[in-house]
């Protein structure tokens, strides 16, 4: 799990597995196969949504019983050695949500799965998303008697909320543990090890106990739905473990990523085509934080809506934007062919722009979303996408790395 580290001012993000996972799983050249993603986001089980459980009186008991046979626990073998993670059963097909950073570099594309009941399977990695840390697997001759989750709706979710976690944490499989959303949209970046891209993600931020291990478990609401898929913590070292600020990456977001990989093993990611450095703009008699445009891709979504360099982006769809991970997060959460709002400040005056964002073309060390220049090669980036990747680099060697 990336580990955040909060001392002397700065803080140290790192994943939830329990070790770290160098590289990605190359899935070669296998070819189509048929899939069956006709529940993936379903809302109901048999058992969820939990009766007489709700976010003003939980009965984690009632919860708990309801959701554990949908969690997993995941070890992988690397050519670093093993690690444990955790996931959560999506569909009746066996198909498993996890983190990118839990399965990477998995030896053959294989990772072994034990159930609640302590049944053990061999899974297979069917695709992997660097760029949201997300990737899903497939058990290998499923039992016809999976219980896959609900899933719920991050975008309801709010403060305050009820929350349970459950995973595999430092290998204790079935780990339940509860506190609330202390808050949403929080700005969250990690960087794999052995890359320089950067994964940005807008995030639920828990107080509940996550340790390493927790890693692509399920968040839960009151109501035993997964309204997010675990991913890092914040901590005072890379030794240390939960102090109370955990994140998960929002189940929408997961939704959507996890049925592109199903369907054909990628996952096609929505951007803008700008690049970005936090900012401030006053306008209106306010003053606000906003993410600066330094360059503006020629024939990008921003270009072709009269984005321009200078101009300070305060908020996108009527939300306020803190500044440039905040945004690249936003974007990260849309689709191809999505339109947004953006507000930005233009020489000290506000306006609203339309744009329509676009499908980027991946490459190996390409991202998604708004560039920070932390997903490109260093020898592609502009002087002032240079500055910002070395500034984040030396803000990652000084708090650690993945734990």
């Amino acid at each position: 799990m990336p580990v955040v580290g909060v001392g002397v001012g700065a803080a140290l993000l790192a994943s939830l597995g329990t070790a770290a996972l160098v590289g990605a799983f190359d899935q070669g050249s296998s070819g189509t196969r048929a899939a069956d993603i006709s529940s993936i986001g379903q809302s109901s089980t048999d058992t969820v949504p939990v009766s007489g459980s709700s976010a003003e009186n939980p009965d984690w008991q009632k919860v708990a019983a309801a959701v554990q046979d949908s969690v997993v626990a995941i070890q992988v073998t690397t050519s670093s050695g093993e690690a444990q993670g955790s996931g959560v059963i999506v569909d009746d097909e066996g198909h498993i949500v996890t983190n990118n950073h839990v399965v990477a570099g998995a030896q053959d594309g294989q990772v072994q799965v034990t159930l609640t009941d302590g049944r053990i399977f061999t899974a297979d990695v069917v695709g992997t998303d660097p760029t949201t840390d997300l990737a899903v697997i497939k058990l290998q001759d499923a039992p016809d008697d999976l219980s896959p989750a609900a899933l719920g709706d991050s975008s309801e979710v709010t403060v305050g909320d009820p929350v349970m976690a459950v995973g595999n944490p430092l290998g204790l499989a079935n780990t339940v543990t509860t506190g609330i959303v202390s808050a949403l949209d929080r700005p969250v970046s990690t960087t794999e090890d052995g890359s320089n891209e950067s994964v940005v993600t807008n995030a639920i931020q828990i107080d509940a106990a996550v340790n390493p291990g927790n890693s692509g478990g399920p968040l839960f609401d009151a109501q035993g739905r997964v309204i997010g898929i675990t991913s890092s913590i914040a901590t005072t070292s890379s030794e240390s473990g939960s102090i109370g600020l955990g994140f998960a990456i929002p189940v929408n977001l997961a939704d959507m990523i996890a049925s592109q990989l199903i369907a054909d093993g990628t996952a096609e990611h929505a951007f803008l085509g700008v690049g970005l450095v936090d900012g401030t703009a006053t306008a209106d008699g306010v003053t606000r934080s906003g993410a600066q445009v330094q360059q503006v891709t020629e024939g990008s979504p921003a270009a072709q809506a009269g984005v321009q360099t200078g101009d300070v982006i305060v908020g996108i769809d009527g939300k306020a934007v803190g500044g440039a991970q905040q945004l690249t997060g936003y974007v990260r959460t849309h689709a191809s062919g999505d339109e947004t709002t953006l507000t930005l400040v233009r020489d000290g005056k506000s306006m609203e722009v339309d744009v329509t964002l676009a499908v980027r073309e991946e490459t190996a060390s390409s991202g998604s979303g708004s560039d920070q220049g932390s997903g490109q090669n260093p020898e592609d980036m502009t002087p002032e996408q240079l500055w910002e990747w070395f500034q984040q680099q030396q803000g990652q060697q000084q708090g650690g790395g993945r734990g």
